[in-house]
């Protein structure tokens, strides 16, 4: 996508896919546009990160891991491999502790447990699971009670975690690691899943580039209360991973504020709208006073635009073993719990945010699928 704002008010698209038709590029212009492209993922200029690591932003990342996982584990059981070989096939590293590196960690131990046991009891041993974080703890956003139970259980499931550790280079067969003591240390591993933070997209880059004075923040698109994007006319609103806000880069905050811009952009239609009906009634030559005066009244009304408030509903995160913790708000404090009470409130609440009937029900019959035959990992 190309921008050509805000002068000429459109937005240029580009048919990217592997199929092209006749027409490839087509321009289409708007009167409101609402930028919500998200962010990729960040990889801080490391080496190695986007040759060698496996990411988890979009779906096609979640089946590249699949598959090199089972590369790795295939790979282990080949004939007259050396116990060397093996135990550095069969090593995972994932790098990052927020919710994204916790829930994958605790996913691939279920995977592990549940599926790869039986399918390879003489390599089930051999693996080994490591979380990297740069920071004194995993799951920063939660509470401390919880990030403890975390940690706890996954001591417990035998999933290593190394905190204040820095990945400085990633290699083909290894990746470099800076120690809390400051040593570098090389950990042999089959595998790495790279999920360390985001970035803006190059075409977000572009568009805060038009606005160089009003849009200065690195982190993304500066907007104001109503999630105007600063420096524009009012007509380019922004949501989501890609806007620098004091919110959380999260799905929550993403889906409240494309809720309030929803009826946002509802109360403009109607105030565009009714700005028509008031320059038609005061130009007609027999005004009705009346009814330009209570139109006038209208359109005041609907002039003045709420400001979007973000309401934290708690933070949720799987952690493995048929596990989850959750955090709420509760009046001035919180409330921290976690366990298998808490993973089936964490499955009710995912399944509850989904858009359709028809998604929650595919959802669910997934679930029941792998609770009692395993998970799909047939080849293509």
């Amino acid at each position: 996508m190309q921008s050509k704002l805000p002068v000429k008010k459109t937005v240029t698209f580009a048919d990217t896919s592997e199929i092209q038709g006749a027409v490839s590029n087509t321009t289409i212009p708007y009167d409101y546009l609402v930028f919500a492209v998200g962010a990729e993922v960040q990889t801080f200029n490391i080496p190695g990160v986007r040759e060698h690591a496996c990411f988890m932003k979009e779906l096609e990342d979640a089946e590249k891991m699949q598959r090199h996982f089972m590369d790795c584990m295939e790979s282990a059981a080949f004939p007259g491999q050396s116990t060397e070989e093996v135990k550095r096939l069969l090593h995972m590293v994932v790098v990052g502790g927020g919710p994204t590196g916790v829930e994958l960690s605790g996913e691939l131990h279920d995977f592990l447990e549940e599926d790869l046991r039986s399918w390879y009891p003489e390599l089930a041993e051999h693996v080994r699971i490591t979380l990297v974080e740069a920071l004194p703890n995993v799951l920063p956003s939660f509470s401390k009670q919880l990030i403890d139970y975390t940690e706890s259980t996954f001591k417990e499931a035998k999933i290593d975690i190394l905190t204040k550790t820095m990945v400085k280079e990633i290699k083909e067969k290894s990746v470099v690691l800076q120690m809390p003591d400051k040593s570098i240390v090389e950990v042999p591993c089959g595998l790495v899943v790279w999920a360390a933070g985001n970035t803006l997209r190059k075409v977000t880059r572009d568009l805060m580039g038009q606005f160089p004075k009003a849009q200065e923040n690195r982190r993304g698109i500066t907007v104001d209360e109503c999630l105007r994007m600063a420096g524009t006319d009012g007509s380019i609103f922004a949501v989501g991973d890609c806007t620098a806000t004091s919110y959380a880069p999260t799905a929550q905050v993403a889906s409240q504020e494309g809720a309030y811009l929803a009826r946002l952009l509802g109360q403009i239609a109607k105030r565009d709208e009714l700005e028509q009906r008031v320059e038609a009634l005061a130009a007609a030559p027999d005004v009705d006073k009346q009814e330009l005066e209570q139109s006038q009244k209208r359109l005041t009304k609907l002039n003045k635009l709420r400001p979007f408030k973000y309401s934290h509903q708690g933070s949720l995160a799987y952690i493995g073993s048929d596990k989850a913790i959750a955090d709420f708000p509760l009046f001035n404090g919180n409330l921290a719990t976690g366990g298998v009470a808490t993973f089936l409130f964490w499955r009710s609440a995912y399944l509850s945010t989904l858009f359709s009937m028809r998604n929650r029900t595919l959802v669910a019959t997934d679930w029941l699928k792998v609770k009692f035959f395993g998970r799909d990992v047939s080849r293509e």
